[in-house]
């Protein structure tokens, strides 16, 4: 099937949804015969970006690297479901102008929410001080100002948040619009 390539760039705090959407909408995609790959950040963290810490610095390069591999993928036809936390904006920008066909799908729940689903105990550790530069907690998320998709996955379900990135793709042309019978 010849199809057109995108990254779809989810974002939003550690707990958000971004990953639980991201599968989801691999799920949809693939039942409609699409071709894709998934890039989560933590399966990122421990393979492509291996070694980097939590610094800006390292975060900014982190991001770089994904989306680096995304802007391949993309060019070669190749649906591309981004889950990373991503917390500044310029490097967020930055990636998006390296990529032609990008859509930022903000992935929008409370800090109170995203703690209250933490099932690693994350952010637990970080407030007593044993994680630093926490992001959310000590260290800042950069909301997207002008995200193409937004979820809020405090009041919206899975199935709701996915229909909206279907949408958007349909509506941008990046899916085809399904038949009317």
């Amino acid at each position: 099937m010849k199809q057109r390539g995108v990254t779809i760039w989810f974002t939003g705090l550690s707990g958000s949804g971004k990953s639980t959407i991201a599968h989801a909408l691999e799920t949809e995609l693939r039942r409609q015969g699409y071709g894709l790959e998934i890039l989560d950040g933590d399966i990122v963290r421990t393979n492509l970006t291996k070694g980097l810490g939590f610094s800006r610095e390292d975060r900014d390069e982190n991001i770089r690297r994904i989306g680096f591999v995304a802007h391949l993928l993309t060019r070669n036809g190749v649906i591309v479901l981004v889950s990373a936390i991503s917390p500044y904006r310029a490097i967020r920008d930055e990636v998006r102008e390296r990529i032609d066909d990008f859509v930022e799908v903000y992935v929008d729940a409370p800090l109170e929410v995203c703690e209250d689903r933490d099932v690693k105990g994350l952010y637990k550790r970080a407030r007593a001080g044993e994680i630093k530069q926490f992001t959310g907690i000590d260290d800042p998320y950069e909301a997207p100002l002008n995200p193409e998709v937004h979820c809020h996955t405090d009041a919206e379900t899975v199935e709701e948040s996915v229909a909206k990135v279907v949408a958007k793709l349909t509506e941008l042309d990046y899916l085809q619009q399904p038949a009317v019978v």
